[in-house]
C-alpha cells in the first residue's frame, strides 16, 4: 500500500505519460510535489521496490512505469 507521497507521485508519473507521452524529470517531480532532489529519490525507491516503476539511482531520469493502477482496497471509508 502507497503512501500519500508515493500515490500523488505514482499519478504525477502516470498523467504525464498519458498526456505528454513522456515522463518528468526529477526537476519537474520536485516542482510538481515541493520536495528536493533527495526526497523525490526516496519516493522512486519505495515505488521501485513495490513494483509500480523501474528506476535506478545509477541513472535517476530513467524511470519505466509498469504499473498504471493501485490495487482497490478492502476498505473505503474505513469501512469494508
Amino acid at each position: 500500500m502507497l503512501s500519500d507521497i508515493e500515490r500523488k507521485v505514482h499519478r504525477i508519473l502516470v498523467n504525464y505519460s498519458k498526456g505528454r507521452r513522456r515522463l518528468p524529470s526529477i526537476q519537474e517531480l520536485g516542482i510538481k510535489t515541493g520536495r528536493g532532489r533527495a526526497g523525490i529519490y526516496q519516493i522512486l525507491a519505495a515505488l521501485n521496490h513495490e513494483g509500480f516503476i523501474a528506476w535506478s539511482p545509477a541513472d535517476p531520469n530513467q524511470i519505466q512505469l509498469l504499473k498504471e493502477s493501485e490495487p482497490k482496497s478492502k476498505w473505503i471509508y474505513g469501512w469494508r
